[in-house]
């Protein structure tokens, strides 16, 4: 029996609301069957003794301390800003009526 049948591919093409003539569907079937097939196999590869993962190599954060450091001031910020107001930077509106 194929790992995936044309059936399911139609039901997968009507879900996605993908419109797919009879050629393109039995294509996709055999696509799928395969990557369907490749990914039984490495399921197969891994024993009992071997923990699911989802990378080959551990995560771990790298983290820095959170210290302050040399910022600008206002005015050092917004000099070279090509418009300001208020202390702030100044942007043409996007929405209308805001």
């Amino acid at each position: 029996m194929p790992a995936i049948s044309r059936e399911d591919v139609a039901h997968l093409a009507q879900l996605a609301h993908l419109e797919m003539s009879d050629t393109e569907l039995e294509k996709m079937t055999g696509e799928l069957g395969v990557i369907v097939d490749a990914i039984k196999s490495v399921s197969e590869a891994a024993g009992n003794d071997v923990p699911a993962t989802s990378h080959p190599l551990p995560l771990v954060n790298v983290m820095r301390e959170d210290v302050v450091g040399q910022t600008l001031t206002q005015e050092e910020a917004l000099q070279n800003a090509p418009d300001a107001e208020d202390g702030r930077f100044k942007v043409p509106a996007i929405l209308e009526g805001e």
